[in-house]
């Protein structure tokens, strides 16, 4: 069974996201647990949450995925913004614990300035700290980016080496983004290949999750601008490669498209009709 969703609006509560992807045929979901420009905090109650995990179980959904607000940087220049960011990230982990057996998908960070490297010893260190000191029963997952500006996480080495040098790969896996890999130079009719390298630097273990989405620039643009399913530079051929490729085929995928609701419906459509 094919595991899709799209990004919807938590301020709806657990149980009504839940029932609004059902609705357009999905059966998983994206969500903020906080505002995303602001990171201000969004309070759900615990009947909710229990009342999702009953019908979650009850209709068969997937895993679900939190995606951490674009305000964090555990990489930036600014020290006050590194620690505004590892403050975030622990909160809304232990808020997650409620949750269990989900996952919390982060963007790794920018440097700003200070470089790859520097960046991804920040990011690691971080990462190992709030990880070491406390029990967590989610899986962070590390999202790859398109490479603009000092993004750090458009390559599967730098993934490699957040992963290891913070001492925590147990807590830790991978988020495939079709549209941020394509600009950042993968191309996706060479799935095997980009699967095969993963597997030698990462481990295909640690690929939990997909963002699904087409691109509006040419590969390796490195802009990161997402494009409706079949209306940007990969083909409806590329979508049926990923779609049934054994590793791939069972995980959570959401769509990060330019849409809404009705459009997502028509683009589940479309995908479930590529299986």
């Amino acid at each position: 069974m094919l595991n899709i969703g799209c990004h919807l609006s938590a301020s709806e509560g657990f149980l009504n996201m839940a029932k609004t992807a059902q609705s357009i045929g999905a059966n998983t979901f994206q969500f903020f647990l906080r505002n995303p420009h602001s990171a201000k905090d969004i309070k759900f109650s615990d009947q909710d949450i229990e009342n999702f995990k009953i019908f979650a179980q009850k209709n068969n959904f997937s895993k679900i995925i939190a995606h951490s607000p674009y305000t964090m940087n555990l990489c930036s220049a600014k020290p006050g913004v590194r620690k505004f960011s590892a403050q975030i990230l622990k909160d809304d982990l232990i808020k997650m614990n409620k949750i269990p057996g989900n996952f919390y998908n982060l963007h790794p960070g920018s440097h700003t300035g200070l470089g790859i490297k520097k960046g991804i010893e920040l990011i690691s260190e971080t990462l190992g700290n709030i990880l070491s000191q406390n029990n967590f029963n989610n899986i962070i997952i590390l999202e790859m980016m398109s490479g603009k500006g000092s993004e750090i996480g458009s390559t599967f080495d730098e993934i490699s080496n957040i992963i290891r040098e913070s001492g925590a790969g147990k807590n830790l896996g991978v988020c495939f983004d079709t549209c941020h890999m394509f600009d950042a130079g993968f191309d996706f009719n060479n799935l095997e290949k980009i699967l095969d390298e993963f597997d030698k630097k990462i481990g295909i273990e640690k690929l939990k999750a997909v963002h699904l989405n087409d691109s509006k620039n040419l590969l390796g643009s490195k802009k990161d601008r997402h494009e409706k399913i079949g209306q940007g530079f990969f083909g409806l051929e590329v979508f049926r490669k990923i779609l049934n490729n054994n590793y791939i085929k069972n995980l959570p995928m959401i769509l990060e498209t330019p849409n809404d609701l009705p459009g997502y419906a028509e683009e589940i459509l479309i995908l479930k009709s590529l299986v």
